[in-house]
């Protein structure tokens, strides 16, 4: 008798594909049960359209949604810690042991000073695992694509007074994009704060982005397959 699931095979990323991650962050519409039903709803649409699509359940979610669905599955955060005297932290090695592919890093909600940025992004390269690196604005992403010792997956550029409200980066600041692809010098660039339509992600890629990061427009949505097929649809 075998008493070890046997983990599902995930889907590889294809990178001359558009990307959307969907961050889960703690709402209790993401949590538990709700966690992996919008995990297997993101995994229908992505296995369908072919479009990345990868989640970010809250930690104590991801071994159970990383279990049972054949889509990426990220850490909405990775401490600097070693395994061991470590309470509390989340460790990058237990991650990789539990099938997840890779981390959010420095959102807003959880920022990091550069220092800590650049560790976690060499520890999780070491496992290879993918790192995307938030920042509020082109001039932290310039820095974060100047890091030294290794290079983010992906930059995702979230101006913070934008998250979770009605307008998107895509609405009311274009240029910001522009100028984030251009300071990210060919590195990996997702647009988030606000991201809420097939319009949005059209724009994004339209200026040089290659996905976009959002949450609770689908999170709370009322129909979440419904919105992310309207979300991606043609791209």
């Amino acid at each position: 008798m075998c008493f070890f699931k046997k983990q599902p095979v995930v889907r590889q990323l294809d990178y001359s594909r558009p990307f959307v991650i969907l961050n889960f962050k703690t709402y209790k519409e993401s949590s538990g049960a709700n966690a992996l039903k919008l995990a297997k709803i993101a995994e229908k649409v992505s296995l369908q359209s072919k479009v990345n699509i990868i989640v970010c359940p809250q930690s104590i979610d991801l071994k159970e949604v990383a279990s049972n669905v054949k889509i990426p599955v990220y850490a909405q955060h990775t401490d600097n810690s070693v395994l061991g005297k470590s309470t509390g932290n989340i460790i990058a090695e237990n991650l990789a042991d539990n099938n997840i592919h890779g981390s959010l890093l420095n959102h807003s909600e959880k920022k990091l000073d550069i220092k800590d940025i650049e560790k976690t992004v060499v520890k999780l390269k070491e496992l290879d695992m993918k790192s995307v690196v938030c920042a509020k604005d082109n001039v932290v992403a310039k820095k974060l694509s100047s890091l030294k010792l290794v290079k983010p997956d992906f930059i995702a550029v979230e101006p913070p007074e934008l998250i979770g409200g009605e307008k998107s980066v895509s609405e009311s600041g274009p240029e910001i994009i522009e100028r984030s692809v251009k300071a990210c010098n060919g590195l990996n660039v997702l647009v988030g704060a606000g991201i809420k339509s097939n319009q949005d992600v059209m724009t994004a890629l339209k200026l040089g982005a290659k996905g976009v990061l959002l949450s609770s427009h689908y999170v709370l949505s009322k129909d979440p397959e419904g919105f992310l097929r309207e979300l991606i649809k043609g791209i």
